[in-house]
């Protein structure tokens, strides 16, 4: 027997997507963001590396991921 993978519908930097993903660590994997270096913002506080893996999503979530800039 399959379990039904439930999707919950969130913005990542504006655009709303639905996603299987339960916390901010694993939406960062499902967009392709993996290992990179980016910021993040839940609901428009800034959410630490170390808490994203424990930061649970909610329908309507908007999450905010900003990559560092190089250049002068």
């Amino acid at each position: 027997m399959t379990e039904a993978v439930t999707r919950i519908g969130v913005f990542v930097n504006g655009e709303a997507t639905s996603t299987a993903a339960r916390t901010v660590a694993e939406l960062l994997v499902e967009a392709g963001y993996g290992g990179a270096k980016v910021a993040t913002a839940v609901n428009g506080e800034f959410l630490p590396e170390r808490r994203r893996a424990t930061t649970t999503l909610t329908t309507g979530d908007h999450i905010e991921v900003v990559a560092p800039r190089q250049g002068g």
